[in-house]
């Protein structure tokens, strides 16, 4: 009902994709009365990304940095649209951590998990999600609501085979090499407290918040490897 409208505010605003889903048994409890999700996403600059060898730079670093308040500002517009319907919205900020979490390394809720479920992509062994359109070189904000959205597209499994270019690349040995399953623990392919830790060896670069290294050598990357016509821009025709 309301999807056609509010894709067209977010891209007119800037977001790269939109998806929509239902994430009602995906919730910790004290989240569950909104059981639909927006998924807002901002691709990242290539050239930028391309300053990655080996380490992440300051131009990476600022770029990221400023694509994060791009997309929390898209998700305020996505708020106040939802809210002048008459419903609640709960914007996720894009870069978000929590002490109160029950798991370490996890925010309130997770991006991913709500893109996935929208079409917009897989998660790959990296532990990072892959767009159909744009790879890994990508952002995510997430707006919690209780508004119905009817989903964007299919969950689709992962595309990654027998690659293991990111987990080879990872110098914190954080990434295990096996495939993602939806439903395991992030911890079957992804150590977070050590990717953790070896960000915060870049010190120099953004006082230890960004690495980026697993995601810039990912080859859905490509440019001639793109997977195909998004599920998001299938939905745009319908």
């Amino acid at each position: 009902m309301y999807e056609k409208e509010l894709r067209g505010i977010l891209k007119q605003n800037g977001a790269d994709l939109v998806g929509f889903s239902c994430v009602e048994d995906k919730l910790p409890e004290e989240l569950s009365e909104y059981k639909y999700a927006v998924t807002i996403v901002r691709r990242l600059s290539r050239a930028v990304t391309d300053t990655i060898k080996g380490a992440p730079s300051m131009i990476y670093f600022q770029h990221y940095r400023i694509t994060n308040t791009k997309l929390d500002l898209l998700a305020l517009d996505a708020v106040s649209f939802i809210e002048k319907k008459g419903y609640y919205a709960l914007p996720i900020a894009a870069s978000q951590s929590t002490p109160d979490s029950k798991e370490e390394y996890r925010g309130v809720f997770p991006h991913k998990t709500a893109a996935v479920m929208s079409g917009l992509g897989f998660i790959g062994k990296s532990g990072i999600l892959i767009t159909n359109k744009y790879g890994s070189f990508v952002r995510l904000a997430t707006v919690l609501t209780d508004m119905p959205l009817e989903p964007s597209g299919k969950v689709q499994t992962s595309k990654c085979g027998e690659c293991t270019i990111c987990r080879d690349a990872c110098p914190a040995h954080a990434i295990t090499g096996k495939e993602y399953i939806p439903g395991q623990p992030r911890k079957e392919i992804l150590d977070a407290k050590k990717c953790s830790e070896h960000m915060k060896t870049y010190r120099n670069i953004g006082r230890g918040a960004v690495c980026g290294i697993c995601m810039s050598v990912c080859p859905f990357n490509k440019k001639n490897n793109i997977l195909g016509e998004d599920n998001e821009n299938i939905a745009e025709k319908q």
